[in-house]
């Protein structure tokens, strides 16, 4: 099993850059697929990037794509996200989850960080 723990949300003026950092217990890391989801009040929880278990395969979802960037460091049981040029819709509880390799089932999750990007 894997425990994740999110830090780094806040509130940031459009435009911003925030940086979320999901730390995960145990001595497995590397071998989960890590990804990021988002969900904004009264909206479905919705895919916001991932990142294979070496790094090497990330994917996007369309509304952030050249605007945030996942990436893991295996070595410190860390994965990232950084957000560069935020917008008011991108506010929302961002969560870190797990997926072992070759499930595709993200079945360990954080407890959530807040975005706030206001106009």
């Amino acid at each position: 099993q894997v425990q994740l723990v999110e830090s780094g949300g806040g509130l940031v003026q459009a435009g911003g850059s925030l940086r979320l950092s999901c730390a995960a217990s145990g001595r497995t890391f590397s071998r989960y697929d890590m990804g990021w989801f988002r969900q904004a009040p009264g909206k479905e929880r919705e895919f916001v990037a991932t990142i294979s278990w070496s790094g090497g395969l990330t994917n996007y979802v369309d509304s952030v794509k050249g605007r945030f960037t996942i990436s893991r460091d295996n070595a410190k049981n860390t994965a990232y996200l950084q957000m560069n040029s935020l917008k008011p819709e991108d506010t929302a509880v961002y969560y870190c989850a797990a997926a072992k390799v070759g499930t595709h089932s993200y079945d360990y999750w954080g407890q959530g960080t807040q975005v706030t990007v206001s106009s």
